[in-house]
């Protein structure tokens, strides 16, 4: 498990440096070693020497040689993605054309059309999602049309991301946030999709690593400490198990895994628990090794024996036997009540399931051949392909679209007839309608779930049978938008809004041609821009649609001016001020230092973000809004993701310096025993013991337990700490825990 602890400087001579790139060069090889087919050593040898060569004189911000990332990036590509030649050929060189002299027909000589492809590809992804001036939620539409070329180019930037997430403590602060916020926001989810479990593991705790590294080295510090307790029951759970299945005569493996650090964390927010309360640190695993036409049979015979000796929970069994997952994950989970009455979940697969899990896309292409149906992937694979064709290039929200549409976990409906579609967590009938046929869901005015009759609003379930009814006077209308998040959905509702959009801009369209003549204007495109430019709308035919709903009267049209065929604008009305997404001006080398309640604390203007509500001593960073100057935000804001993944740009540093005159409010949720006493104990230990102002109250009991909400002015977090633990002293004071006050 890795900690924050302080790196060792890099201290290798250039003798030893070239020694070390050898051997891991050689270690590549090795791991190469089964997949390797004659002359591909020497294809392998030429692409080494030419990464060599292109990055020798660059270093990594440790200091070591660059070329250690190309050939790490190498080494996961093989060993954790389990890609093969080609696509290590493609990671060793997939800097050079960025950086370094080597062009693309360099490299399509050297070594074929295709490993320039998918260079070209990660190229092309490099500058788009490491660009710091350009928004990534209005480029992320140009990566994944490289992935619908060739899924190669994600899985190697996956694994370029994984190094660089490993190997990230000599980067800046602010850098290490903005590359944790776009892993937790785009990469970690599509290496989920792509079914690279591990990875997508990894990911997420580095990312929390250096996000939210109190709570990371907290629980690292937990689970070091409660190992050896964990392996005994593991133990003590598995070995009748063991001789159960041996006497079944079934071939297999089985042994428990730690859960990651950022799921443990993930459980404790989301049941309101502590660590020790948190049972299911680790699931146990069961591999079997079976034919392929008696995989499934194995495995519901070990689930049959599972919980003959150990009682499951019936709301807790998923099975993706029946029904896998679009990236191809196989497998059956069950929780059972295990020894000293605990819960422990169980996941039961077979080495092909298992090598699916474990490797995602590589292994589903290894696998494929055996299967002549379209498999779940390329299904999910061709939808990609017609969202991104469909879509507007510079559609904002669109990686908010994609995030929803392929990014989610999955259920599983049925048509009519019994056939499957696979759609989203969160999807309704009118993403059910739209995903059998645009036309159906064009005309969807409401649908039968179950052979009931629901709006097209309803939010589906897995297993629901949808019938959806249709009528040839429906026309779709904004407030559908509201009702999907599939990104088909979307684009379709979208195109039939700009369609109608502009039949109603045709009658727009003659009355400005009828102003135009009156002031002998020429009705062409320049001059349209003109007009439209002058009323600020963002197009053409917005300003149509908005002359034919009366919204602009053209009444200043008169004060126009003409040059030849030319319209002028008189003076433009006052802008409107920018949306948030809008670019900004970047911020020059010297406001990028920000103190904030240090010296510098009465020139800078800035205002505490409401949404997460930092006092001092809290993990934060500063963002420029348009409307609103600096705000100061925690690093674990429920918008901070976001905005670092989005608008890196706009982030400044920030720190604490200690203001003792100035207290900030935040608030604390106390549940315990209803026992006489306990609010009288409470306040006399805020305000008399500890000296803290209360600004606010509440208590409520219910059978015996109470819950109280109180306000509190503290100075910084570390007066805020010791306020927890000594309230956590309290006879009966069973849990402190902060919220952020309104």
């Amino acid at each position: 498990m890795e900690t924050l602890e302080t790196i060792q400087p890099y201290t290798l001579n250039e003798e030893e440096e070239k020694k070390e790139i050898l051997r891991q060069y050689r270690g590549l090889l090795r791991v190469l070693k089964q997949k390797m087919k004659p002359g591909d050593k020497e294809l392998l040898r030429s692409a080494f020497e030419m990464a060599v060569n292109a990055h020798k004189t660059m270093r990594r911000k440790s200091g070591e040689p660059y070329i250690l990332h190309p050939i790490a990036v190498a080494k996961i590509c093989v060993e954790e993605i389990g890609l093969g030649i080609r696509s290590t050929i493609c990671a060793l060189l997939h800097d050079t054309v960025e950086d370094t002299d080597i062009t693309l027909e360099d490299i399509q000589r050297e070594f074929g059309a295709e490993i320039a492809k998918i260079v070209d590809g990660l190229t092309k992804i490099n500058n788009v999602i490491d660009g710091n001036s350009s928004i990534q939620a209005e480029n992320f539409r140009k990566i994944l049309l490289t992935l619908t070329d060739d899924p190669r180019v994600i899985l190697i930037k996956l694994a370029d991301r994984l190094h660089n997430m490993r190997t990230m403590e000599h980067m800046k602060r602010e850098k290490q946030l903005k590359i944790s916020s776009e892993t937790i926001y785009v990469y970690a989810p599509l290496a989920h999709r792509m079914g690279l479990y591990v990875i997508k593991t990894e990911l997420e705790d580095l990312a929390m690593k250096y996000m939210e590294s109190d709570t990371y080295r907290y629980i690292a510090k937990k689970l070091q400490e409660t190992k050896r307790e964990r392996t005994r029951y593991i133990n003590d759970f598995i070995k009748p198990l063991k001789e159960k299945l041996q006497i079944a005569g079934l071939d297999f493996d089985i042994y428990g895994r730690p859960k990651s650090i950022h799921s443990i964390w993930n459980k404790i927010k989301k049941k309101g628990v502590s660590f020790e309360e948190v049972y299911d640190l680790f699931a146990i695993r069961v591999i079997v090794n079976a034919l392929p036409e008696k995989e499934k049979e194995d495995c519901w015979k070990v689930y049959s024996i599972i919980t003959d000796m150990y009682n499951p929970s019936p709301d807790r069994l998923r099975d993706w036997l029946s029904n896998p997952k679009s990236n191809g994950y196989e497998a059956l989970h069950t929780t059972v009540m295990g020894p000293q009455g605990r819960w422990v979940e169980v996941q039961i697969r077979t080495q092909r399931m298992n090598d699916i899990a474990e490797k995602g896309l590589a292994a589903h292409w290894k696998y494929k051949e055996e299967k002549d149906d379209e498999s779940n992937f390329d299904k999910w694979f061709n939808q990609i392909r017609e969202a991104l064709t469909g879509q507007d290039s510079n559609s904002l929200d669109f990686l908010q679209d994609f995030k929803t549409s392929f990014l989610a976990e999955e259920i599983y409906v049925y048509t009519p007839k019994g056939d499957v579609k696979m759609l989203p967590v969160g999807a309704s009938a009118l993403d059910f309608a739209f995903n059998v046929h645009t036309a159906v869901g064009i005309k969807c005015i409401g649908a039968k779930v179950n052979h009931k009759l629901v709006p097209i609003s309803y939010k589906l379930k897995s297993g629901d049978q949808i019938e959806i009814i249709t009528s040839a006077k429906q026309k779709p209308t904004a407030e559908w938008l509201n009702h999907v998040i599939t990104s088909k959905a979307r684009t379709k509702i979208k195109d039939s809004l700009k369609e109608e959009k502009r039949q109603v801009a045709d009658i727009g369209k003659g009355v400005l041609e009828r102003k135009f003549n009156s002031i002998n204007a020429v009705m062409n495109a320049a001059n349209l821009e003109e007009v439209a430019n002058f009323y600020k709308v963002a197009s053409t035919l917005d300003l149509l649609y908005d002359i034919a709903i009366r919204k602009i009267d053209l009444k200043e049209l008169k004060e126009f001016t003409i040059h030849g065929d030319k319209l002028i604008a008189p003076k433009a009305p006052k802008a409107e001020e920018k949306n948030e997404a809008q670019e900004i001006k970047p911020l020059s080398k010297k406001d990028t230092e920000l103190i904030i309640f240090g010296e510098s604390s009465d020139k800078i203007m800035y205002t505490l973000a409401n949404c997460c509500k930092p006092i001092p001593g809290d993990d934060v960073f500063g963002f420029v809004t348009t409307g609103e100057g600096l705000k100061i935000h925690r690093t674990n804001c429920p918008n901070a993701t976001r905005l670092l993944a989005n608008y890196g740009h706009r982030v400044v540093k920030t720190k604490w310096a200690k203001n003792k005159e100035i207290s900030f409010l935040t608030g604390l949720k106390i549940i315990g025993l209803d026992d006489v006493g306990v609010i009288h104990k409470i306040t006399n230990l805020i305000s008399g013991e500890l000296k803290v102002n209360i600004a606010a109250m509440t208590i409520e009991a219910h059978d015996g337990i109470f819950e109280g909400n109180v306000k509190v002015y503290v100075q910084d977090k570390e007066q805020l700490e010791t306020l927890v633990n000594e309230l956590l002293r309290l006879p009966g004071i069973e849990k402190v825990t902060r919220y952020d006050t309104e």
